[in-house]
């Protein structure tokens, strides 16, 4: 066909120079902020400010303002972030906190290692987030909290859960690791429950050089349990008040995001209008359902998932084209082994299992040029048209 061999011919330069069009490039971000960055590292080492000091202060104040909350409380990593804010709210053993079946393991694995079991609950097959309809049916005596997860940068459907949890005087915990910058009728996430929790993890829409997360909240009582759990049950250096834990952000990273925060709002819309061109070229393969929004909610495309018929063959396609891809995620939390414990089956969860063969993550960061984009729908439209 004439037009696949103009798209091959447009793009031999670009894999002689560059044999991957990557999922994620992070180089191309650091390149576009290069002095900034070098900037902010070199003075904190120049400061000897590594773990705490100004640059964290300051990052946490920064993401507080941003968001429009009292309190950003900063720690090690979007884990720690989770399991701490459970043990603020009292989370632990004999408890149960509701989670979604398809997130990364993170969200239920901070509730196990409170002591606490989590609750699976099925998703929403074109949104992938947790299906308010669903959490009523999970609520027992023994409930304590939700757990929505804004998945791949779309926002969970927060007024219906906030309505659940007030009838039953649950608390909710926002998990935002996936949606920096989303939000509902221009309420950003990490607003509206009880606390919030934040991945700085480098690939996130705002990312460190490393692991690092924080904890949201307006809740002065609470700002203060989540201080105290994640550096050694102290405000003051040696005035224990409780056994705490080793959770702090490094001066390193805090400097870095604080640098990039001024960026994220740009950066997101860049996402948005990808997903746009995404959504234009793909819009005539059949084979293909690109993601679904909300009216009201900005998605902010942490990832563009797409469901897709011959999944596994269409990725290897696409590699052998030099398009990396991945999986968000090969298989939803319930059935991995390591809950073989809680004995839940595949027909519990329809949705999610239904469309968990089927879900594929194409290359999605802000500097990725619509070029790539064009050629990776093309490549996409090609091996459909092979199939014919």
């Amino acid at each position: 066909m004439l037009w696949l061999s103009v798209i091959r011919l447009k793009f031999l330069a670009l894999y002689i120079m560059s044999d991957m069009i990557k999922f994620v490039d992070l180089s191309k971000q650091y390149d576009s902020i290069k002095s900034e960055i070098d900037d902010a590292i070199s003075s904190v080492i120049s400061e000897t400010e590594f773990v705490g000091g100004k640059n964290v202060r300051s990052f946490a104040d920064e993401f507080a303002k941003y968001l429009g909350i009292k309190h950003c409380i900063t720690c090690a990593n979007g884990t720690d972030a989770i399991e701490i804010a459970l043990k603020s709210l009292g989370i632990g053993k004999g408890d149960e906190v509701i989670v979604p079946s398809h997130t990364w393991i993170s969200t239920s694995e901070a509730v196990t290692m409170t002591g606490a079991k989590p609750v699976f609950v099925d998703t929403l097959s074109y949104y992938y987030t947790i299906n308010p309809r669903e959490i009523e049916n999970h609520i027992t005596g023994r409930t304590k909290a939700i757990i929505p997860v804004h998945l791949f940068g779309l926002p969970a459907d927060m007024d219906s859960i906030m309505m659940i949890a007030k009838k039953y005087k649950l608390f909710v915990l926002e998990d935002c690791a996936q949606a920096h910058g989303a939000k509902i009728d221009g309420k950003l996430v990490g607003t509206f429950g009880d606390i919030a929790t934040f991945s700085f993890y480098p690939s996130k829409n705002l990312g460190a050089y490393g692991d690092a997360g924080c904890i949201v909240t307006n809740n002065d009582e609470l700002s203060e349990k989540t201080k105290l759990i994640a550096n050694h049950g102290q405000l003051i250096k040696h005035e224990h008040k409780i056994e705490g834990r080793n959770s702090r952000m490094d001066g390193l990273q805090a400097a870095i995001l604080s640098a990039k925060l001024k960026y994220l709002n740009d950066w997101n819309e860049k996402r948005i209008n990808n997903a746009k061109l995404y959504n234009e070229y793909l819009k005539d393969i059949s084979q293909v359902r690109t993601p679904s929004t909300i009216e009201g909610f900005t998605h902010v495309y942490y990832v563009y998932c797409i469901k897709t018929l011959d999944r596994e063959n269409l990725r290897e396609f696409l590699n052998s084209k030099g398009i990396e891809t991945t999986i968000h995620y090969p298989r939803m939390l319930p059935m991995l082994d390591a809950y073989n414990y809680i004995n839940q089956s595949p027909g519990e969860f329809k949705i999610s299992y239904e469309y968990q063969p089927y879900i594929l993550s194409l290359p999605m960061y802000p500097e990725l040029a619509e070029e790539e984009i064009n050629y990776i729908c093309d490549t996409i439209r090609e091996f459909y048209s092979l199939k014919v």
